[in-house]
């Protein structure tokens, strides 16, 4: 560490020169890699998926796109069932098709099937399979919108189609506002700007928010780089946006109060960032890389995109940990005395005040402390327990717009929900199912409405049935439905129903290694770093509790609805994105324990100086406590500017690490850490003499 502080200092010129090329050319990055980053969420191998690629190859459409549906309602007086009507709606359902192009549809026109008719005969509807999206093959917002234009000049029985379904619900949450990725950085970077200035009243608030701005646009120019070579999910440009902010910010800040502090003891500028970076610079380098692992773990997971998003999330870390370890003391050396000069280094002299009296007290009252803190930790993540991934309800889609009136209508005439989520059938013999089979489904399987097989829907040695749903997919019935009709050995299960339920087994079956993995390589760094066998294990044992009580919120606050209205616009969406509680996992994991190196590292310098625990807690935290909570607002800030996205799965997203960032810093930071490392008092620093003595010669 000292080496490359000494080169940082001495060859600032260059450092800043090489940093402001690379930001240039991550500035170019940035503005096209929306269209290099890939929206597939693939699932080799698994049944659901091998019946989708069947379905795209021999018909170039359905399989992992939703269909379009047609809602139709007659007046009063008249039924779907009438002769008028049903040509009616054939010729409608034609029309639509027709302008969709290369579509396969349908309905009770073509069927005759009384499973698309509500019970009053009123209501129908109509399925329209699209062709496959480029370069997304489960979205074509084309195929959409030409539906919408041929239904608007059509009518059945004398009233207007309408146009549903799950990629009509997300259009029309989508042109209901919501910012763009760089307005949300922006927002996000503001919020920073302004916690920065209280912090430290000077210009000085402006260097860690350069160092995030050449963070994240090298991260860019890297990830843009990645994707060239490999497939990498569109989410991982959100997480490196906010959440390279937000880490970037972290690690500088850090740096940047200690060097404050250094200069308040003595005037002199080098010997204040060498002494800066060889303490806190350390425990950003120890953060940096746990936050890396945290994400390098998700490659365990057999799924391509959740592997991208490990592969290109760690970027951020890495890269903010460079730019903090280089730029920064640079900057320092160069201008930092002169852009801090209206600040008055007495204050930096002492630990902070109030953060001092807050440590005394939990000293003081360490077992209420730590039994109040675990008790809401413990509670929030018993809520957890009921978390089920899976994709969110269709209600949750849209707050409103005519695709949500057109489900409403569905609902209300007794179709039920489960209309926009139908499951697709393979029958690889290339014969159709027989009526006896569609039959028995319709029968033994709770909440399939009925089984369609149309004769034109026959390529070579495949033949496609439709299984029409009641309850949603996204519900427990739902979900029993779509499970029982993976089981069913007469048809292979498709469309995106079916791939939900195999990508969400695939993805959790390896969430224990995940985890296993992280843990093990986290204490061996831990360990290293803290120079402890006990203060690993009670880190790990306390982020997995806090990623836990994340969950829980996220539980009560979308899948049960308690303030999905208020954030959202949406009623509770009854489970929450598969893809979602793992990328909450892996971040927050690493981003808690940002926190944890911050304090604890400060702990052990402290208990080093005067030896007694009490001591070291209250001088550690008194310390860090101001600059965590800074940096704790910092990334809350930048996951509010997340939420403003229109994506519903963004949203939840951004609410699980909003409400684990604000958790850990003061439930768990600020009260159970504390009380703990004094209950455990001399244990706390127990290292076994062997290890001790290798770190030793590794040191010298």
């Amino acid at each position: 560490m000292q080496r490359l502080t000494d080169l940082a200092t001495s060859r600032r010129r260059l450092v800043a020169i090489s940093w402001l090329i690379l930001a240039i050319a991550g500035g170019w990055a940035a503005s096209g890699i929306s269209d290099a980053l890939s929206q597939s969420f693939d699932a080799p191998g698994r049944e659901a998926f091998q019946a989708n690629r069947e379905i795209a190859q021999r018909f170039g459409n359905g399989g992992t796109i939703a269909p379009i549906v047609l809602v139709a309602t007659v007046p009063e007086g008249r039924k779907v069932t009438d002769a008028a009507v049903r040509a009616d709606l054939a010729r409608a359902v034609e029309r639509v098709t027709a302008a969709v192009g290369r579509a396969r549809s349908v309905s009770y026109a073509s069927t005759g099937d009384r499973a698309f008719v509500s019970a009053d005969g009123r209501t129908t509807y109509a399925y329209v399979f699209p062709p496959l999206g480029r370069p997304a093959p489960d979205e074509n917002p084309q195929a959409l919108a030409a539906a919408r234009r041929a239904a608007a000049a059509t009518e059945v029985g004398g009233k207007p189609l309408a146009v549903t379904g799950v990629e009509a619900l997300a259009d029309d949450s989508d042109s209901g506002g919501g910012a763009g990725l760089l307005v949300e950085t922006v927002a996000g970077g503001l919020g920073a700007l302004l916690v920065l200035a209280w912090v430290f009243g000077s210009w000085l608030a402006l260097v860690p928010l350069l160092v995030a701005v050449v963070s994240i646009l090298t991260t860019f120019l890297a990830l843009r780089g990645l994707a060239a070579l490999t497939d990498v999910s569109f989410v991982v440009q959100f997480l490196v946006a906010l959440i390279g902010l937000g880490v970037a910010i972290d690690y500088s800040l850090l740096i940047v109060i200690r060097w404050r502090e250094e200069r308040a003891r003595h005037d002199d500028n080098l010997a204040a960032i060498r002494t800066a970076m060889r303490t806190a610079g350390h425990s950003v380098a120890v953060s940096g890389l746990t936050v890396a692992i945290g994400l390098l773990a998700l490659v365990v997971v057999p799924v391509p995109f959740i592997r991208s998003i490990g592969f290109g999330g760690l970027l951020i870390p890495l890269i903010s940990v460079a730019a903090a370890l280089t730029l920064v003391p640079a900057v320092l050396a160069a201008i930092g005395p002169r852009i801090d000069r209206r600040h008055r280094p007495e204050r930096d002299a002492q630990p902070g005040a109030r953060w001092t009296a807050w440590a005394r007290l939990v000293v003081r009252r360490r077992w209420p402390a730590a039994l109040a803190g675990l008790a809401i930790l413990v509670l929030l993540a018993a809520v957890a327990t009921t978390l089920r991934p899976g994709r969110p309800a269709v209600d949750a889609l849209s707050s409103g717009g005519t695709a949500q009136q057109a489900l409403r209508t569905l609902e209300r005439a007794g179709l039920g929900a489960g209309a926009l989520t139908p499951v697709e059938l393979v029958s690889e013999d290339g014969a159709r199912l027989t009526a006896t089979q569609r039959d028995a489904l319709a029968r033994d399987v709770d909440g399939v409405r009925g089984v369609v097989s149309p004769d034109d829907w026959r390529r070579g040695d495949v033949a496609v049935s439709v299984a029409l749903l009641g309850p949603d997919a996204a519900t427990d019935a739902g979900q029993d439905a779509v499970d029982a009709l993976r089981a069913s050995d007469v048809a292979k299960a498709g469309g995106p129903s079916a791939q939900d339920r195999d990508l969400t087994d695939a993805i959790y079956a390896a969430f224990p290694l995940m985890v296993a993995i992280i843990a093990l390589i986290t204490f061996l760094l831990l360990a290293r770093a803290l120079r402890s066998v006990l203060l690993p294990i009670k880190a790990i044992v306390l982020n997995v509790l806090s990623v836990a009580s994340a969950f829980g919120i996220v539980v009560l606050v979308w899948q049960e609805g308690h303030g999905s209205q208020l954030i959202g616009g949406v009623p509770a969406t009854d489970t929450i994105t598969n893809w979602v509680p793992l990328a909450i996992f892996a971040f927050l994991y690493g981003l808690s324990m940002d926190y944890e190196v911050f304090i604890l590292s400060r702990m052990r310098e402290e208990y080093e100086r005067s030896g007694s625990t009490d001591e070291a807690v209250v001088a550690g935290l008194g310390r860090t406590g101001r600059m965590v909570t800074s940096a704790a607002l910092i990334l809350f800030l930048a996951f509010v500017a997340l939420g403003a996205a229109p994506n519903t799965e963004i949203r939840i997203l951004a609410t699980g690490l909003a409400a684990g960032i604000l958790l850990d810093a003061t439930v768990v930071r600020a009260l159970v850490v504390p009380a703990l490392v004094t209950l455990f008092g001399r244990a706390n620093w127990w290292l076994p003499e062997w290890a001790a003595t290798a770190g030793r010669r590794r040191r010298v």
